[in-house]
C-alpha cells in the first residue's frame, strides 16, 4: 500500500527535524518535503503531491493563516493539520484556522523534560491524526480528487447491525441534550449551536475533545454567534435551559443532582480513550442522572469515545443521534455508534439541530433534580 506523503511547514529547524524524524519512523509515512515558511511551501506543493500538509501557525513571510487560505483556492481537498503551541494566541489562531478550513489540530509539545518525552507526545498524538484524516480514501495527491470511503469504522469496530436486538419504548421527553465531539467538531458546533433558538428548553452539555485554554475561546466564540448562551463547564453551576456548557480542557466533565438542581464537576481522573475530557465519562453521568431523559448526539471525531456512554443512554430508554459519514470529517466516533445500532437516527450535520428540536419539543417534561428512579 502507498505510503501516505506528508509536508511538513514550520519556521523552526528544530521542530521541522522532529516532525521529520518521528514521521519517517513510521512505515506508513513518508515525509516529501519540509519548508520553513508559507511561500516556500506553496512553491512545493505541485513538486511534491503531498496527501497531508502540518502548517506551524505563526510564521515569517507568509504565515500560518494566510499560507492556509491559499492552500484551500488550489487544494480545496487537501487535509491540513495546524501545529500551534499551547499558549492562548496559538489558541486563538488555531480556532481561526479551523474555522477559514484547516482540517484539524495539534499541539507542539512544551516543557516536557526531554526530546525523547516530545517525540513521544508527537507520535501518540499527530501521527495518529494523519492515519485517520488520510485512511480510507482514494489517493490522488495534492492536486488530485479525493472519495471519502464513508461505509466504515477503524478495524475492531462493531459490526454493522440495522437495528438493536430489543424493541424500543416510546421515547421519554428529553431533559437534556449531550453532545460528544472530536476531529472537526469546531465547525460542527458552529453549524449546529447558533441553530438553536434562545428559549431553548433544556440544559446541552457537551464534550469537545480540546487542550486547555482552547475549550473557554471556543465557548466565547461559539456564544458570540448563537442565541443560546455557551460557557466553559465549571464546577458548581446549575445547568439551565438555554445554555450550553462545554467540558473544559483536560478535566472529565459530569452531572451530579443536588437539592438545587443539576449541577457540573469536574474531576483529573484517569482519560478514558485516550482522552480527557471523554464523552464516555460524561454519557455515563447523563444516563445515571437522567436515565430516559437523555437525548444524546455524537457528531465527527476520530476513535470510538462515545460508543461505550451511547450504550448506557440507549440501554435506559434515552435517545441517540449521530452525524452521517458524508458530512463527518472523521466517521470514527458516529460511525462506531451508528454501525452498533445505537443511533435512533444518522444524519447530515446540517439536519441534527432541526432533529434534536423535533425530539425535545414534542413532549412536556419536568426539572430533573435526583436521579431518574431514585
Amino acid at each position: 500500500m502507498p505510503k501516505v506523503r506528508v509536508l511538513v511547514v514550520d519556521d523552526s529547524v528544530v521542530i521541522r527535524r522532529m516532525l521529520t524524524d518521528v514521521l519517517a519512523a513510521d512505515a506508513a509515512l513518508e515525509v516529501v518535503g519540509a519548508a520553513a515558511n508559507g511561500r516556500i511551501a506553496l512553491a512545493k506543493l505541485p513538486q511534491v503531491n503531498p496527501d497531508i500538509v502540518i502548517l506551524d501557525v505563526e510564521m515569517p513571510e507568509l504565515g500560518g493563516l494566510e499560507t492556509l487560505a491559499a492552500i484551500r483556492k488550489g487544494y480545496p481537498t487537501l487535509p491540513v493539520i495546524m501545529f500551534s503551541a499551547l499558549t492562548e494566541r496559538g489558541a486563538a489562531i488555531t480556532l481561526d484556522a479551523l474555522s477559514l478550513g484547516a482540517t484539524d489540530y495539534s499541539t507542539k509539545p512544551a516543557n516536557v523534560g526531554s526530546a525523547a518525552v516530545a517525540q513521544e507526545r508527537v507520535r501518540e498524538e499527530l501521527v495518529a491524526k494523519i492515519k485517520a484524516l488520510t485512511g480510507g480514501r482514494e489517493r490522488a495527491g495534492a492536486g488530485g480528487s479525493r472519495r471519502e470511503q464513508t461505509g466504515t469504522v477503524p478495524a475492531g469496530g462493531p459490526s454493522l447491525r440495522s437495528a438493536p436486538a430489543r424493541s424500543r419504548p416510546l421515547p421519554s421527553a428529553p431533559a437534556v441534550v449531550a453532545i460528544g465531539v472530536s476531529t472537526g467538531g469546531p465547525n460542527a458546533l458552529a453549524s449546529l449551536l447558533p441553530a438553536l433558538p434562545g428559549d431553548f428548553p433544556v440544559p446541552i452539555v457537551i464534550v469537545q475533545h480540546m487542550p486547555r485554554l482552547f475549550t473557554k475561546l471556543l465557548a466565547d466564540r461559539l456564544s458570540a454567534k448563537s442565541a443560546i448562551q455557551v460557557v466553559e463547564g465549571a464546577p458548581g453551576m446549575i445547568v439551565e435551559p438555554g445554555h450550553a456548557y462545554i467540558a473544559p480542557g483536560d478535566w472529565h466533565m459530569i452531572l451530579e443532582p443536588t437539592a438545587g438542581g443539576v449541577q457540573l464537576s469536574t474531576h483529573q481522573g484517569p482519560p478514558e480513550n485516550s482522552c480527557r475530557p471523554a464523552v464516555d465519562v460524561l454519557f455515563r453521568s447523563c444516563a445515571a442522572v437522567y436515565g430516559a431523559h437523555v437525548l444524546a448526539a455524537v457528531l465527527t471525531g476520530m476513535g470510538q469515545d462515545g460508543f461505550r456512554g451511547a450504550e448506557l443512554i440507549h440501554e435506559a430508554g434515552g435517545q441517540v443521534l449521530a452525524q452521517d459519514a458524508a458530512t463527518s470529517v472523521v466517521w470514527g466516533m458516529p460511525g462506531y455508534v451508528a454501525q452498533a445500532g445505537l443511533a435512533d437516527r444518522v444524519l447530515p450535520l446540517g439536519e441534527v439541530a432541526t432533529e434534536i428540536l423535533r425530539r425535545v419539543d414534542s413532549q412536556p417534561r419536568r426539572p430533573v433534580t435526583a436521579p431518574v428512579g431514585a
